[in-house]
This record gives C-alpha cells, sequence and structure tokens, in this order.
C-alpha cells in the first residue's frame, strides 16, 4: 500500500476510527496488529525478516539487561567487602559477556540486512574482478527480492540494542511493545530512524481524541500530499526524460536534470516525511523531525545537520564516535602525532571515523559503486572545506562578507549546487557514465535549451511549469515562515474564514493539480528502495 493510494487513505481511515473507538489500553496493540497488515500488503515473506530482527534484538536486549541487573545487585550486595579494582574487574568481565551478545545480535541482523541488499553487489564485483584476471567463470545473480524499508527498521532495532548495552535505555520486557517500536506502520517506508527512548514515550501512551492534534496532524498529511503530488510526481515526468536518454539529453540538460532532481528529491522525501509525522500526530504520537530547510544550508556540514537528521544522528552515535575513541583509534592516533607531526596525528581519527560514516552512509542508500562514490565525495567535500576554514575566516575578515546578505545567498546557492553535482550519481547510477554526463556540462554547449523551447519537450508542459513554479514559490514562503515559529500555529491564530480558505484551498489543490488521474499510477517514494 503506497502512501499515495487509495488503499492507504481506507487502511488510514479505519486504523484512526478504531484507535479512538476502543479502549485506550489497547490503542497500542491495535497499532501493532495494523502494522503488520500494513507489511503484509508489502509482501507476506517480508514478515519473516521483520519477525527475525524483532526477535533476536528482543531477546538480546534482556539477556543484556539481566547481566546489567546482576552486575549492580552482585555490586550492591560486596560493596564493602570488594576493593576498587575488584568491582572495575568484575564490571569489566560483566560489560564483556555483554559485548559478546551485542556483537551477535548485530552480525545477525546486519548480516540478513547485507544478504538481501547487497549479495548481488558482491558477486557482479566478484564476476568484474575474474573478467580482469582473463577468467571466463561468471556467478549468476540471486532472485532475493529486497523487503520494505529493511534498512530503516534494521537501523532503528539496532540503534536500540545498543543503546540498552550503553545503559541509556532500558530492556523492553514487552516483546510486542518492542514489536510495535520496530514496525510502527507510518515509518516503515521512509523513517524517520527513531530512538527508542523518544519514540516510547508517546508510542505506548493512551490517547484521548484532541480535536486540536488531530486537526494539525491532518494538516501536516495535507502539506506532504501537496509536496508528493503537486511537485514530486509532476516533475518527475521530466527528470525521467532527462536521465533516461543519455544521447539525447546531454549538457545543459544535465544541469537542468540535477536541478529537478534536486527538487524531486526534497518535495518526495519530505513530502513522505509530513505523511508520516502527521499521520502519527493524528494518533498523538510523537515522532522526531527529520529535515530542518536543508536548502537554506550555507555548506555542506550544515546540510547534512538538517537534511535526514535521524540518520545522520544515527551515523554519527553509533558509528562516528565509537570508532574515533576506540582503543586501535587511539593507538593510530598516538603512532601518527609521533611521526608525522601533532597537526597530522590530532586529525587522523576524524578523517578515518569520517570516512567510515561516508562510506557507510553511501553503501547504505543503495548497493552499487555510484551510491559509495557519492558517500564518499560527500567526505572529501566536508574535509577539505573543514581544512580550508582558516582560510574562509582571513577572506571574510579582509572583504568583511560574513553576515551579509548577498554574500550568505552565495554561499546557499553554492550548497545547492555542490549537492546537486553529487546527486547526478544518484541520477545516472554509473559511476563512468556519471563522470561523462557531467563533463558534457562544459563541453557540450546547448545552453539555448534554456529559452528556445526544448524544455517543453520532456515530458512538462507550460501549464506543468506555471504550478511548479508557483509550488517552489510557496514551499519558500512556508520555509522562510517557519524560522519564527511554527506556520500551523501561524496560520491558527487567523479567522475562521482564512483558516478555511488556506486548508480548504491547499486541499482543492492537492485534488485538482496532483499529478494523477486516468491511467496514472503514483510513483512510490523515492527512500522506499533503501
Amino acid at each position: 500500500m503506497l502512501f499515495t493510494s487509495y488503499e492507504f487513505l481506507g487502511f488510514l481511515a479505519a486504523v484512526f476510527l478504531l484507535y479512538y473507538l476502543i479502549p485506550k489500553r489497547f490503542q497500542w496493540g491495535l497499532l501493532l496488529v495494523c502494522s503488520y497488515v500494513f507489511y503484509f500488503f508489502a509482501g507476506p515473506s517480508y514478515l519473516l525478516y521483520i519477525l527475525a530482527t524483532t526477535a533476536t534484538t528482543y531477546f538480546t536486549a534482556c539477556r543484556i539487561g539481566k547481566l546489567g541487573e546482576k552486575q549492580k545487585a552482585y555490586i550492591k550486595s560486596v560493596k564493602e567487602t570488594l576493593s576498587k579494582d575488584e568491582r572495575k574487574a568484575y564490571k569489566e568481565k560483566m560489560k564483556g559477556r555483554q559485548w559478546k551478545w551485542l556483537l551477535a545480535c548485530l552480525l545477525i541482523n546486519l548480516g540478513i540486512l547485507a544478504v538481501v541488499k547487497y549479495t548481488n553487489f558482491a558477486i557482479s564485483n566478484v564476476n568484474g574482478l575474474l573478467r580482469i584476471a582473463g577468467s571466463a567463470k561468471q556467478f549468476g545473480f540471486l532472485d532475493i527480492a529486497l523487503p520494505m524499508g529493511i534498512s530503516f527498521y534494521t537501523f532503528q532495532a539496532l540503534g536500540y540494542l545498543i543503546d540498552v548495552y550503553r545503559g541509556t535505555v532500558p530492556a523492553e520486557k514487552n516483546p510486542f511493545k518492542l514489536a510495535l517500536f520496530v514496525s510502527f506502520f507510518p515509518q516503515l517506508v521512509q523513517g524517520p530512524i527513531s530512538r527508542f527512548g523518544d519514540l516510547a514515550k508517546s508510542l505506548f501512551a493512551q490517547h484521548a481524541f484532541c480535536g486540536k492534534t488531530v486537526s494539525y496532524g491532518l494538516q501536516r498529511i495535507l502539506w506532504g500530499y501537496f509536496k508528493k503530488l503537486v511537485i514530486a510526481d509532476r516533475i518527475l515526468a521530466g527528470v525521467n526524460t532527462l536521465i533516461r536518454d543519455t544521447d539525447a539529453y546531454r549538457g545543459a540538460y544535465v544541469f537542468v536534470g540535477m536541478l529537478f532532481y534536486a527538487l524531486e528529491l526534497y518535495a518526495d522525501f519530505t513530502g513522505g516525511i509530513d505523511i508520516t509525522i502527521g499521520i502519527a500526530e493524528t494518533l498523538g504520537i510523537t515522532v522526531k523531525e527529520n529535515f530542518n530547510r536543508p536548502y537554506f544550508s550555507k555548506s555542506i556540514k550544515e546540510y547534512w545537520r538538517r537534511w535526514h537528521i535521524t540518520m545522520g544522528t544515527w551515523f554519527t552515535d553509533y558509528i562516528f564516535y565509537p570508532i574515533s575513541v576506540c582503543k586501535p583509534m587511539l593507538k593510530f592516533s598516538k603512532f601518527a602525532r609521533a611521526r608525522f607531526g601533532e597537526a597530522v596525528g590530532k586529525r587522523m581519527p576524524v578523517y578515518l571515523s569520517s570516512f567510515a560514516v561516508w562510506f557507510a552512509t553511501g553503501i547504505w542508500h543503495g548497493a552499487s559503486w555510484n551510491f559509495i562514490v557519492w558517500g564518499l565525495g560527500n567526505w572529501a567535500v566536508i574535509m577539505i572545506s573543514q581544512e580550508l576554514e582558516p582560510l574562509y575566516a582571513r577572506f571574510h575578515n579582509r572583504f568583511s562578507v560574513q553576515g551579509k546578505f548577498g554574500f550568505k545567498l552565495f554561499q546557499v546557492i553554492r550548497t545547492v549546487l555542490l549537492m546537486s553535482c553529487l546527486r547526478t550519481f544518484d541520477c545516472y547510477r554509473n559511476v563512468p557514465l556519471t563522470f561523462r554526463m557531467f563533463g558534457t556540462m562544459f563541453t557540450e554547449w546547448n545552453w539555448r535549451i534554456l529559452w528556445d523551447g526544448s524544455l517543453l519537450r520532456i515530458g512538462l508542459g507550460g501549464l506543468d511549469y506555471i504550478l511548479l513554479a508557483l509550488g517552489v514559490l510557496l514551499l519558500t514562503a512556508v520555509s522562510l515562515l517557519q524560522r519564527t515559529g511554527s506556520v500551523r500555529d501561524k496560520i491558527a491564530e487567523k479567522p475562521y474564514p482564512v483558516r478555511f480558505l488556506v486548508w480548504y484551498g491547499l486541499f482543492l489543490i492537492v485534488l485538482l493539480a496532483g499529478a494523477y488521474g486516468a491511467g496514472y499510477d503514483a510513483s512510490q517514494f523515492i527512500y522506499n528502495q533503501f
């Protein structure tokens, strides 16, 4: 059931009515049943994967939790008789046992993810090496379907497990509550990647019907559908035309395509997140925000603090920090300081940990080299920018540009263009082809297509461009208004006729201008594939 399908809207209406009609103590149980029904329609066999992840995570977390309780009880009972060193040794012993359980569960669940998502990628690379070596032997690919949202729910479950190991959240004793946390249906499609300590507070609570909360949730859902149906799915026709025929659409078409894709991706992904957060809000459940006006960022580093926030914090907390402070890294840093100097040595943990994060980020997005190169491209730009910060500071001081509107606008445009260039790896899905197509922007000067009517022959008509332009203006206006507080709060303060015109008008725009109709099949959200 796609979020944009009539089946999903009917399913959602049924969930909503039952949720507020049944006794409140059964609400979270209903959500668990509905989440598994939703996942069943994605593919009955996929239930085995999510059940396996949930069961292994629950069992391991309970085991880690019990070891922690055992340690506390023992230390308390012999506190007066054990020396400080003996207590430390015992704690290290118990932590080691917890680590073994954690490692086993990580290997199982990451192994499941690796098998279903990366097996054929590994086979293709082995076949490539065999061809280079001159061997005629080739391995056949496996027919493995990728379960919906497996990257999201796997990372969410493992984040919970690591938090239990660290002692930041207690192990959930109720297996069904943990199952709901892993499978909560609005965020199965494309996140956010929630933390147990954040989501559990409202997910398992009892919620009475609140008109304001439900109204706000429906408004958020409507805004998400506007982004998805009016903007993302409309411009999708042009994006597909530009990137599929690489012989016809080169040069300036590549530049147009990467900007179109930037708009499509933003409207599609943030639209889906708006729908997710809105659905949860109608049920009284709080889901973390995942975006904070990323296209107003003045650097790529800032951009990644604003884009897909929950994914970025996940990689930072569970990959970057553990690697940067682990004993082997600290030893290597010490060696580098002695061998190459203090300046280089102290940077090594940051460089290598960041490299690991961006490599993982790239391959998490997809099992292909284009995503890996995309991830490492982000890493290279961020690291280079970080090294050049003293030079930037001198430039800013010399010309007194820092903080001025014109320079901030330049920084924003520069960041959008840099991110769009990097995303060409996502568009063409082939590393050599991406470099060739990117190069044509500088070798094939056909920029006349921007004004000679050629862009009216890529699946988009004049009305489409008008609607897209108005949509972008509305997105920009809302983003600017959000800097001073919630737009919904601002609208709620207006008289009823104004509120009615705003929301009913937006509903009519989605209904009349959405990219659907007879024979139209709404495109799935881009992040479904991850």
